[in-house]
């Protein structure tokens, strides 16, 4: 008997759904992740501060800034020394991670803590004035999420943002297949898709580069200790059930072992950084090509505007 075929259409839907996430069980994991996260988080602390130090492009004297994505609020502390007299709001879907935020910033005046989704903010239309988000679009559905975020952005307000690209934890892929055909590491969008998903919301002059880190590790169990301790378990649909055996996670690690280098094994993230503006008045959509521009055209555009 044949097998079936399981090319065409159908079998695209299949894939998509199967790296479709699981939002109950990405909340679960950020919650359990709660007291590791700080200690583990080396890559978004640093993709933090990248972030935080394009800020000082921009003449911004944002009255409200959104800390989207604030995990425990180191960026959220920042933003409130860089803007003191702006009330930040930190804004989180896992409950365990804005307590942590608030123990750590009880004492900041003008601080808010939100829990919500991002694609669902309960915050009025053009309420806010700069929106940071380091690291957290990846888990979520950015087309509601830029709608969301275009709302409530008030006329001029800023996005920045970072998210990870399809290159991240290319290794750990490519591991995984030699082992099974399930689906262990979430699937990235790419840079220029996320610039179409900005210019779809309306964001008008959308400028996005590409930074690639590489963190390493003596062993495959330590880099999944560390996925684990930053809330970043598998959390797609196609995941297989259970717990990974001796024998598979055995063969992880056999598999892995082709990328080692100098005694360590690699893992590569590949990092999106994004800024977009709300336009001033009406924007038509699809007027702005978000192409790939160097960190140095990101400057010249940022500091054209300081100058209007």
């Amino acid at each position: 008997m044949n097998a079936p075929d399981k090319s065409g259409p159908g079998a695209a839907r299949d894939d998509i759904a199967a790296y479709a996430l699981d939002a109950s069980r990405v909340r679960r994991s950020f919650d359990r992740a709660a007291s590791t996260f700080d200690a583990a988080a080396v890559l978004h602390a640093e993709v933090r501060e990248n972030l935080l130090a394009r800020l000082d492009l921009t003449t911004l004297t944002p009255r409200v800034v959104l800390d989207a994505g604030a995990a425990t609020g180191h960026a959220s502390r920042a933003l409130k020394r860089r803007y003191p007299a702006a009330l930040v709001v930190a804004l989180d879907f896992s409950r365990r991670m804005l307590q942590a935020a608030g123990r750590r910033q009880s004492w900041l005046r003008r601080f808010a803590r939100v829990q919500a989704a991002a694609e669902r903010l309960p915050l009025a239309d053009a309420s806010v004035d700069l929106i940071f988000s380091n690291l957290m679009l990846q888990w979520c559905d950015p087309d509601p999420a830029f709608a969301e975020f275009r709302r409530v952005l008030a006329p001029s307000g800023l996005l920045c943002f970072t998210t990870f690209g399809p290159d991240t934890l290319r290794e750990l892929r490519s591991a995984w297949r030699e082992v099974d055909s399930g689906t262990h590491v979430n699937q990235f969008i790419d840079m220029h898709d996320l610039g179409d998903a900005l210019v779809r919301a309306g964001f008008s002059s959308p400028v996005l580069d590409v930074e690639r880190y590489t963190l390493t590790y003596p062993d495959v169990r330590r880099l999944a200790a560390d996925l684990k301790e930053t809330g970043a378990r598998n959390a797609t649909l196609g995941r297989p059930r259970g717990l990974t055996g001796r024998r598979r996670f055995a063969a992880l690690q056999a598999s892995y072992e082709v990328f080692r280098q100098d005694g360590r094994l690699p893992a590569t993230y590949e990092v999106v950084f994004g800024h977009a503006w709300c336009p001033a008045g009406p924007v038509r959509r699809g007027d702005t090509d978000p192409s790939t521009v160097s960190l140095e055209e990101i400057k010249r555009q940022l500091q054209a505007r300081r100058g209007r």
